[in-house]
């Protein structure tokens, strides 16, 4: 049942939901290449060398974002507009709060400041796309 559970689709779909699917599927597979390839931060964002444990962080937030792509991935599928909304505040609000300072800060800034905008712009495009189907 549970196997069942979890991949039961509600169709249609709407377009927010599609999207939640979509920004799920490429932070599950930009969660998954941190966690297996944490020099991805050197080779395609440029970043300094890992000079203690910054690997195993990497590897750490490559997790969480793969366990947050899953959420979206799944959250989008069962087609609850709550799911979408949710997305939306937390892109909205503790992204940007969290990863702005870092990122200024000199904190791995060019894996930091990209995703502290493009993530908050995916959850506008959510919000909008949200707004047109009331």
């Amino acid at each position: 049942m549970l196997i069942a559970d979890l991949f039961a689709i509600r169709r249609p779909l709407a377009k927010s939901s599609r999207f939640t699917v979509l920004n799920g599927c490429l932070y599950l597979g930009g969660g998954a290449l941190l966690l297996l390839w944490p020099g991805v931060a050197q080779t395609i964002f440029q970043e300094r060398a890992f000079v203690g444990d910054e690997a195993s962080l990497f590897r750490v937030i490559g997790m969480t974002l793969a366990i947050i792509g899953w959420f979206y991935v799944f959250g989008g599928r069962s087609g609850a507009r709550q799911i979408v909304a949710a997305s939306v505040v937390d892109r909205l609000t503790i992204v940007p709060l969290v990863l702005l300072p870092l990122g200024l800060m000199g904190v791995f800034p060019n894996v930091l400041l990209p995703f502290a905008l493009l993530d908050p712009a995916l959850g506008i495009v959510a919000w909008l796309l949200l707004r047109k189907e009331q």
